[in-house]
């Protein structure tokens, strides 16, 4: 009679795991990334299955990789989203694992004049500039991934004579597509010139810079907009800055507020969509609160329209109300066919938010549109403030005073409202905070 101990040997040799492509079809039915990380420390052969790039493109596609938190360009750290927020847990984990002082990525070899600063993040990476001395736009550029603390510090962008000295500049990661090698990355970088806009692409497989788009603002059928990075225009534009990402395009509505300039990255060129059906007239007055009635915040800029995907439709997420004392601040969410022609009529949903709150937009991604808010009661201490320092002109104290600014998300899909986490900030001015998408740590594999 054998022994228990040698019919036990003898079962766990016949045991055997499933194939790998069995194993994969199990993994990609895991609900979510929380999940396929404690799946992929259950042994080898499932981290083996899961880590592999292949796999995690696929399961991206299935199951895109949720909100961890956000990374303001002023300042520039990483701050995670907090509980009850779902994605709390794996939020935790990547700010312990990653590096998002940037201190692993060298000085530029010109020297520099002040740190890195995020630019845009897209896909595990971040695009950093800072200034440094030298004829080049005086700005240098570097692509990191804060996980595998890998990087590239960019060439400097052609300083060629193109139409004079540059208004802007506004470089963003382009979007990688399906074919392609999630290690490869291009920047994109939009510069403002008096009479044309160029846009200049740097590519990680040639490792050089090339002119990709040259149009004049008239040939796209419009005059040079005002506003770029201006504080004091009254319309508190922010210039190209302000570029939101849907399959493949750009679009931004800051240049002129009254349409929307686009970038297709596919066919790199620029176009300009000019929307001036009914209701975007009509949301274009509900933005406008009548003289008198328009507060703002230290910096404040307007708060512009943002364009996210949905399926097979642009949807326009307006913030309406903010800043006007006699209205409840609301988003109204608008939906027009992407092959469809201006002046069409569209869906429309209007989704409320809390009136305790002075909100204003900070971006779109990933089907989400992020606001930033302060408490009502901060922004008349504000006004006060103002007046303080308005009689004591020598006394900064009152324009140091740092603020708790909350952020939150509006998610497309169920128009849920769900808040991300707080910031302090001492000013506001031309603000833009970058969305960080990813998996845990233990899913993450390098991207550079």
């Amino acid at each position: 009679m054998a022994s228990p101990a040698a019919s036990i040997a003898d079962r766990r040799d016949h045991i055997s795991l499933p194939s790998d492509e069995i194993l994969e079809e199990i993994f990609l039915r895991l609900p979510t990334p929380e999940t396929l990380a404690r799946s992929s420390a259950a042994c080898s052969a499932f981290r083996r299955v899961i880590t592999d790039r292949l796999f995690l493109r696929r399961y991206r596609k299935i199951r895109p990789p949720p909100l961890l938190g956000l990374i303001s360009d002023r300042g520039g750290g990483f701050h995670p989203v907090e509980a009850p927020h779902p994605s709390a847990r794996l939020a935790r984990a990547l700010l312990d694992a990653a590096d998002f002082t940037y201190s692993f990525v060298p000085k530029p070899r010109e020297g520099w004049l002040s740190p890195w600063h995020p630019r845009d993040v897209r896909d595990g990476r971040v695009l950093l500039d800072c200034r440094v001395p030298g004829k080049t736009f005086r700005t240098a550029f570097a692509v990191c991934d804060p996980v595998s603390r890998r990087y590239v510090v960019l060439p400097p962008v052609p300083d060629e004579d193109i139409a004079g000295r540059p208004a802007e500049l506004a470089p963003v990661l382009a979007p990688v597509r399906d074919d392609e090698d999630e290690r490869q990355f291009k920047v994109i970088c939009m510069v403002h010139y008096e009479t044309r806009l160029v846009a200049f692409v740097f590519s990680s497989v040639t490792g050089q810079w090339c002119i990709s788009a040259s149009p004049t603002w008239s040939s796209l059928g419009t005059g040079r907009p005002r506003g770029f990075r201006n504080s004091s225009d009254p319309d508190g534009c922010r210039g190209l800055s302000s570029f939101d990402c849907v399959r493949g395009c750009f679009y931004s509505a800051s240049p002129w507020m009254d349409k929307f300039l686009v970038l297709d990255t596919r066919r790199m060129e620029f176009s300009v969509i000019h929307d001036r059906d009914d209701v975007y007239k009509m949301l274009r007055n509900m933005l406008d609160p009548p003289a008198g009635q328009h507060r703002r915040r230290p910096g404040q800029t307007r708060s512009l329209p943002g364009v996210v995907g949905g399926e097979g439709s642009l949807e326009l997420l307006s913030l309406v109300g903010a800043h006007n004392p006699n209205a409840s601040p609301r988003v109204y969410h608008s939906s027009q066919q992407s092959n469809g022609e201006p002046g069409k009529s569209r869906r429309m949903n209007i989704i409320p938010l809390s009136g305790s709150y002075d909100y204003f937009t900070v971006g779109a991604a990933e089907g989400f549109l992020f606001l930033g808010a302060t408490k009502e009661d901060r922004v008349g201490q504000y006004h006060v403030d103002m007046v303080v320092a308005h009689d004591n002109p020598y006394d900064e104290t009152p324009l140091l005073e740092t603020w708790d600014v909350d952020y939150f998300s509006v998610e497309l899909r169920t128009s849920e409202v769900t808040k991300i986490c707080t910031m302090k900030k001492s000013y506001f001015n031309h603000e833009r905070v970058h969305s960080y998408f990813g998996f845990p740590p233990s899913l993450s594999t390098p991207t550079i």
